[in-house]
């Protein structure tokens, strides 16, 4: 497991090895999170890099807008 520090100015820094694991770069941007006294970090992701996700989902058992409550 990874530690930071929060600096005077209440900036951290990703550690090397979880940068590197997520393939984060400079200026990316993150969603900051809090729940229940947990932070949590998630990138952004284009929504052009999502194309294709769902290919070959099945329609079958999806309901209409009009029939959802």
């Amino acid at each position: 497991m990874s530690v930071t520090t929060i600096s005077p100015k209440f900036q951290i820094v990703i550690p090397k090895d979880v940068r590197e694991k997520l393939h984060l770069s400079p200026s990316q941007r993150l969603q900051v999170l809090e729940k229940g006294g947990v932070i949590t970090l998630v990138p952004e992701v284009p929504l052009k890099s999502l194309k294709g996700a769902l290919k070959g989902m099945s329609r079958t058992g999806l309901r209409e807008k009009k029939d959802r409550v």
